[in-house]
């Protein structure tokens, strides 16, 4: 093995060595990373700006000194004085490598602008939300009646609205008289009023009629991604979706290894907060750009999350959430001042509602699943499955619910993938391989075509085929074991034992040749062998978290399925259930819910009422600990065959009979996996 320094780039998890002295962008480039530049590296043109990590990260095995990059030359601070750098951000095309090094590519520095993949559902909320517009008229002050201009303006308020048991912070306060006297005694105020409180609190106060609306924001605070849609609080309409890149993951890609940072790192909780926090601001002042309007006019957000980012996202450390009994700091819903969380992009009376937490590892982005969802009230038996890093299942119908999180790890967004990425325009995101003549063809994002198309050429040569994203990769995966050219172990078979050239050797296993870009520059988009070792234990997580919960219902079946989260709407019921993603279960049975837990922060964000509701669903749901079961692991062996050792799918094969190869042949001299022998 090489000594030279190991380059790790986050979020797309792609590693290499390289010698000392060698640039960051160069670096990047070699290993296909989407960092932009277009100065030719003369650190002109910012765009390769990068944030090096320091410290250990055992998710990946390093240890990360301060010498590990180059010290500031003399561009890198010629810039900063003249244009500045964020905190903590490098050059990439300045800055060169010394030692084994952790290197976070911000979106901004991106060349793909990533593709909101939780978009926004159109589905009707009925309007309730907590902060509203008033337009009342304030009686003017009196020599004869001395009183002062909050107490006149409650007075108008309780009168005119019937508004009591109001309060208005400092901020106000120090705007109240010439807002006042510039509206001639006629003004708006945004009030809001907390759910399970009888008190308002008075937010803002313009003069005279207000027409400009107000605004909030629905946030679902993923491991690996943060969507946000900006919502008129008046109509419900979302009025723009955006989404960025967790920044956090630089520190480690599923949950565990966050925790694990915080633990070995002091001052690390901080360090992931910040960076959260920031990156919230960025998203706020790009959604309220898109939608055109004044950030100043975001008055509430709402956000749903798992716990450790719950725990990350208040500053609070995270470490009782890495061993039992997994104790959360809190469970209640939370409403707090936004300037509490440092969201200075918003109104500075903005406030913030966390939905309730259930359980120390299922977090309020089940809750607001369970919102969206409502299995509480369902006839049937319904399985709802939230697929992400971590995932959050439900299983339940209006006698009884329960509740579990897998921890399912990035291979589903698209990280630990060797040709994996995000969902940004060139990413395949769809697949079909031939069973007979093993042929692949593919769709990309941002393109309509099948690579096989008359046309597809053209229509895709604005982005290129970049990579392949988390859909892509799942899909990609189903179609190589329909087409036999995957046994059920999750080995990938030789040229010989395939019949297809596209499997092709690497070391002593095989890989499958989806797309070879190289005669244009492009990338070579492969199915590595462990590229399905990371599938199988993504999607033997989530299958066993699933197993767990129907075993404590004391049921071998579910009458529906529903897929929420970002791949839920992305993936077919046949490529999951072919995976073994989810239980056998009828195909018109399985169904898409789009971005749930982003549709119950929605409905959260517009209406008190609903959140009052779900604080006492939340209550009645029955955790189930998969870290403490001991047949959750049972099942997880089970379920790492494809699409599953002991179950026998017989809907799943009445539809799609699968081949049954075996492509370990023992000696390993065609790539197969040799067996240890038991002495």
């Amino acid at each position: 093995m090489s000594n030279d320094p190991l380059v790790i780039f986050t979020p797309s998890g792609k590693r290499g060595r390289f010698p000392a002295g060698t640039p960051v962008l160069t670096a990047a480039r070699k290993l296909g990373v989407d960092l932009d530049s277009v100065c030719g590296g003369r650190g002109i043109c910012s765009k390769c700006q990068v944030t090096p990590s320091y410290g250990d990260f055992p998710k990946h095995g390093v240890t990360v000194s301060e010498g590990a990059l180059s010290e500031w030359n003399a561009v890198e601070a010629r810039y900063d004085r003249v244009r500045g750098l964020k905190t903590g951000r490098r050059l990439g095309c300045q800055a060169t490598v010394q030692g084994d090094i952790v290197i976070d590519v911000p979106a901004e520095s991106q060349v793909h602008r990533q593709v909101v993949r939780k978009a926004a559902s159109a589905r009707p909320i009925i309007m309730d939300p907590a902060t509203r517009l008033y337009f009342v008229e304030v009686a003017e002050p009196d020599m004869h009646e001395p009183s002062g201009d909050l107490e006149r303006l409650k007075e108008a308020l309780e009168e005119q609205w019937d508004l009591t048991g109001l309060v208005a912070d400092l901020s106000v306060v120090t705007r109240l008289q010439p807002v006042l006297r510039k509206g001639k005694w006629q003004v708006t105020v945004a009030v809001h009023h907390a759910a399970n409180s009888n008190t308002g609190q008075i937010l803002e106060i313009w003069p005279g009629l207000h027409e400009s609306g107000i605004y909030g924001l629905a946030i679902d605070l993923g491991s690996t991604t943060i969507a946000g849609h900006l919502c008129d609080l008046v109509t419900g309409e979302v009025l723009a979706s955006s989404g960025i890149m967790n920044p956090q993951i630089r520190f480690g890609e599923d949950l565990m290894s966050r925790v694990s940072y915080a633990m070995m790192n002091p001052g690390g909780d901080r360090e992931m907060t910040t960076a959260v926090r920031e990156a919230l601001n960025t998203l706020a002042g790009e959604i309220a750009a898109e939608a055109e309007i004044d950030p100043a006019l975001i008055l509430e957000t709402v956000f749903v999350c798992n716990p450790v980012m719950h725990h990350l996202l208040l500053g609070i450390d995270p470490v009782e959430l890495g061993q039992a009994p997994f104790a959360l700091a809190t469970s209640s819903s939370l409403t707090l001042p936004a300037r509490d969380l440092d969201l200075a992009a918003l109104n500075s009376g903005a406030q913030v509602y966390i939905l309730p937490c259930i359980a120390g590892h299922v977090g309020a982005d089940a809750a607001a699943v369970a919102l969206s969802e409502e299995p509480n009230l369902s006839d049937d038996l319904v399985l709802v499955v939230d697929v992400g890093t971590n995932a959050e299942i439900l299983l339940g119908n209006r006698n009884k619910v329960l509740a579990c999180s897998s921890p399912t790890g990035p291979a589903f967004e698209g990280a630990q993938i060797s040709s994996g990425q995000r969902a940004a325009p060139g990413a395949i995101e769809r697949v079909q391989i031939d069973p007979d003549t093993k042929e692949p063809r593919f769709r990309i994002i941002g393109c309509d075509l099948w690579s096989d198309d008359p046309g597809f050429a053209e229509a895709s040569a604005a982005t290129g085929v970049t990579g392949i994203c988390g859909s892509g990769i799942i899909e990609a995966v189903a179609e190589m074991r329909m087409a036999g050219l995957l046994d059920a172990a999750g080995l990938i078979g030789s040229a010989e034992q395939t019949g297809s050239a596209r499997c092709e050797l690497e070391g002593r296993v095989h890989a499958y040749l989806i797309h070879d870009g190289s005669a244009e520059g492009g990338p070579r988009i492969t199915v590595t062998q462990g590229d399905i070792r990371a599938i199988q234990l993504a999607k033997a997580a989530l299958y066993a978290g699933a197993k767990l919960l129907m075993d404590e219902m004391g049921v071998t079946s579910v009458d529906r399925v529903t897929l929420a989260g970002a791949f839920g709407a992305h993936i077919s019921p046949k490529h999951a259930m072919v995976l073994g993603m989810i239980p056998d279960a009828p195909l018109d049975k399985v169904t898409s819910a789009g971005n749930a837990a982003g549709h119950g922060a929605r409905i959260a964000l517009c209406s008190r009422e609903a959140r009052i509701r779900i604080e006492t669903v939340v209550g009645q749901i029955h955790k189930v600990e998969t870290a403490v079961e001991p047949k959750f692991q049972e099942h997880f062996v089970a379920a790492s065959a494809i699409p599953n050792a002991v179950d026998a799918f017989p809907i799943l094969n009445s539809v799609v009979p699968l081949p049954s190869p075996s492509f370990n042949t023992g000696d390993g001299a065609d790539g197969g996996r040799r067996r240890r022998r038991r002495g």
